[in-house]
Parts: structure tokens; sequence; C-alpha cells
């Protein structure tokens, strides 16, 4: 029970690596805000996890400050305090080479993996910093290592939560607070089945092709787990990763080693 008794705040927790993360958290015994846009994939998560009161599930577009900020006052509301925030909450909502990038597209994929983050971290260290502990944790990518063709705007972003990140980390470090990114590879997500075959027509290949090129720079030779990246989210968020902060992890299988 490496979280017994401890509050955490996941954003995007419904499915994919954030419903992995809130199920191990709720298994290490903290009990999780959930949040996301969708009330109807939040209420049907909040069935499978059975977790009663120990899990709640709130409903908005981190994009937006106000429904960032009140995902992660829920926390404090419901449960009296939050210990843990995980920005995971993010995606590609589309694909493009640079030059042929659009203003709609660029502003989209910095409003929900950079602004978003901003929105719900800011809000987490009006909480965590004046209780002298806490943990932010931050889901950045292996495109925030590097950059491939098409993803710019993405890569971008994961970028860029790693420089805030190390920011929040000299700002409050002090004050008990860590903050971190981890930066997995390829993970076989809904996101990734539902996105990667217009990723693929964006770069002239099929999408198997497109999968092979991830799985191809691991020298494990596979997709990251969504078990493997809770397993960091977990070390993070417990006392025995205080020592950890500033840092970007790659769980990629040595892709960018």
């Amino acid at each position: 029970m490496e979280l017994d008794g401890k509050v955490a705040v996941v954003t995007g927790g419904t499915r994919g690596i954030g419903r992995r993360i809130v199920e191990r958290y709720l298994d290490e015994g903290a009990s999780v805000v959930c949040g996301g846009r969708d009330r109807a994939r939040g209420e049907q998560a909040l069935k499978e996890l059975d977790a009663g009161d120990r899990a709640s599930f709130v409903q908005g577009d981190v994009t937006r400050r106000q429904d960032a900020e009140r995902m992660v006052d829920a926390a404090v509301e419901r449960y009296g305090r939050l210990d843990v925030l995980v920005n995971n909450a993010g995606g590609m909502p589309g694909f493009a080479m640079v030059g042929e990038t659009d203003d709609a597209l660029w502003h989209d994929t910095l409003a929900v993996n950079l602004h978003a983050v901003f929105y719900a971290t800011r809000r987490a260290l009006a909480h965590l910093v004046p209780q002298g502990s806490g943990r932010i944790i931050t889901l950045s990518s292996i495109e925030g290592k590097q950059a491939d063709p098409g993803l710019g705007a993405y890569a971008t972003a994961k970028h860029a939560v790693i420089g805030l990140m190390q920011a929040v980390a000299r700002e409050v470090g002090p004050r008990g607070v860590t903050a971190n990114c981890i930066c997995p590879g390829i993970v076989m997500t809904d996101m990734i089945r539902d996105q990667g075959p217009l990723a693929a027509q964006t770069l002239g290949v099929t999408y198997d092709q497109l999968v092979g090129v991830f799985t191809g720079k691991a020298a494990t030779g596979r997709a990251t787990t969504v078990d493997e990246v809770a397993a960091v989210a977990v070390l993070l968020a417990a006392e025995a990763g205080a020592g950890i902060t500033g840092a970007a992890l790659p769980v990629d299988g040595g892709a960018t080693s």
C-alpha cells in the first residue's frame, strides 16, 4: 500500500494510460479524483473501478482553466486534501508537417498538452505548497525527447511540459513538493488506434508501418505497456520517489537511450 491515505487527481483518467494509473493508485490505497470530458464514460469507469467512496469522477475539459481548477479543487472538497496531481490528459488533435500546420491545429495541440498542464499545476501548487508536501506528475512523451515528422506541434508541447516541470521542481523543491515527467514510448491505447491511421496517412505510410517505426526504435522491439507507465507513476507518487524531481523519465523500451 505505497499510497495509503493519499489523495490524487488524474486528468484524462477514464481510459488508456490515465485509467491504468487510477487503478494502480486505488490498489495502492489512495483516493482518486478521475477527470474526463465524457460524463457517461466517467460514470462507467466508476462502476468498473468499484472502489466506493475512494473514487470519484469530475466532468470537464482541462483546456478550460475553470474546469482544470475545478478538478483539482474537487479532491480537497471531497477528501480534505491533495497529495498527487497527475497531468495525464493530452492528445493529438491532428497531424501535419510544420510548414502545413494551420493556426487551429497549433493552438488546439498546445491547449490540451501544455496549457491544461499549466492550469492544473498552478492550482495544485496552491494546495501542495502550504502543506509542505506533494507530487506533480506530468505525462510527456517520447516526442518530448525527440521530434518525428508530422508531429511538430505535439512534440513542441511535450518538450515544453518537461521545461515546466523542471521549473516547478526548482521553485518548490525546498517546500517538499516534487515535479516530474514520464515520457512513454508508443502505447497501444484507444487514442493510438483511433488516431494512428490519420497520422500514417499524413506520412504516406500504412498504420502498421507507422507502428513499426516506433517499435523499431525501442531496444525491446515492442510497444510500451500501460502497466509499465503506471508503475513509474506509482513510484513518483510514493515516499520511495521523494528523491526524484525535475526528471523526464523515459519509459520507452530504450528508444531514446
